[in-house]
């Protein structure tokens, strides 16, 4: 299947110096929902706006449907939505309107129904005569998605969709963004909300620092860089850990009731069955134990943190 974004040793250096991106390579194929996750800075809103051509690259390239958004920009900007995070809006236009004149720009037929089923589908239709001075943050946030889906595009750049958002709204959000994969549309987005990368995303890509330090699968990313911990609850409590259990850095907490024990889940040997022997043969009784799953934050954090 051919990428519908395809991104080619791209860099971006400002006329200060400053190298925002550094030989970024990425395939994203149609239909996925693809996270960038990075911390202010990392180059997240370059990348997404030299896509859009909105910042010109200082090398490599860049490819829409197998078009350049150089030589070919009228196709590709044709092809993509683009929600910025700011709220740039103006203040006295009608959310109809507003939608209309954006999918006019791009140079698409008029097409009433197309907009009113868009800002049904936006939970916009009851506010579809006011001005948008008159609406909340979340509301306004809604309008900048319908005017990126004004023109029916195949491709659609979120940066920070539900910043500002309350918890409700941003899992309304959550809702229409898999509503919007499963009409086909591609979604990349950037966010600080880690919590967002896993509810929705297929992909997850980190940036820090300008660079692509990865791009893998949801799940198989937890699985590949996630640890799991043994958590062990005792029926007594102890003091210190006995010394015939020192070789396996356990944890104790600090009521000294629970043993907790890391292991990675790439080794074909977890050390679980020794540690339960050995654990036996110290004359502890237990009370019980469960494991948990690192969470794609730890992830997140450790990276970033070895890039440093």
């Amino acid at each position: 299947m051919q990428p519908i974004v395809s991104i080619n040793n791209l860099s971006k250096v400002y006329s200060s110096g400053h190298q925002a991106l550094t030989d970024i390579t990425l395939d994203i194929q149609p239909g996925e929902i693809l996270a960038l996750l990075g911390p202010n800075g990392a180059g997240k809103t370059t990348l997404i706006s030299t896509i859009c051509g909105i910042v010109s690259a200082t090398s490599g390239s860049v490819q829409v449907d197998g078009h350049d958004i150089v030589s070919d920009y009228r196709h590709t900007r044709s092809m993509i939505g683009l929600v910025p995070q700011e709220l740039t809006l103006g203040a006295f236009e009608k959310v109809f309107n507003t939608l209309a004149f954006s999918r006019g720009l791009h140079g698409k037929q008029p097409n009433r129904q197309y907009l009113e089923q868009l800002l049904k589908d936006l939970s916009l239709w009851d506010k579809r005569d006011s001005t948008l001075m008159s609406l909340s943050g979340g509301m306004k946030r809604r309008v900048l998605i319908g005017k990126a889906l004004s023109h029916e595009p195949r491709v659609l750049f979120l940066d920070e969709p539900t910043a500002g958002v309350d918890v409700e709204l941003r899992k309304d959000m959550w809702k229409l963004i898999n509503r919007l994969r499963e009409s086909g549309v591609t979604i990349i987005l950037t966010t600080h909300y880690i919590e967002e990368a896993e509810e929705i995303a297929d992909r997850v890509g980190i940036i820090n620092n300008g660079k692509l330090l990865l791009v893998e699968d949801k799940t198989d990313l937890m699985q590949k860089l996630g640890s799991k911990k043994l958590s062990i609850e005792l029926r007594e409590p102890l003091n210190t850990i006995p010394d015939s259990l020192n070789k396996y850095d356990l944890l104790l907490s600090d009521n000294g009731l629970t043993l907790n024990y890391q292991y990675d889940t790439r080794s074909t040997r977890t050390g679980i069955t020794a540690l339960m022997k050995d654990i036996n043969n110290a004359g502890l009784i237990l009370r019980d134990i469960h494991t948990s799953q690192s969470t794609l934050e730890d992830i997140f954090v450790n990276l970033v943190a070895d890039q440093s």
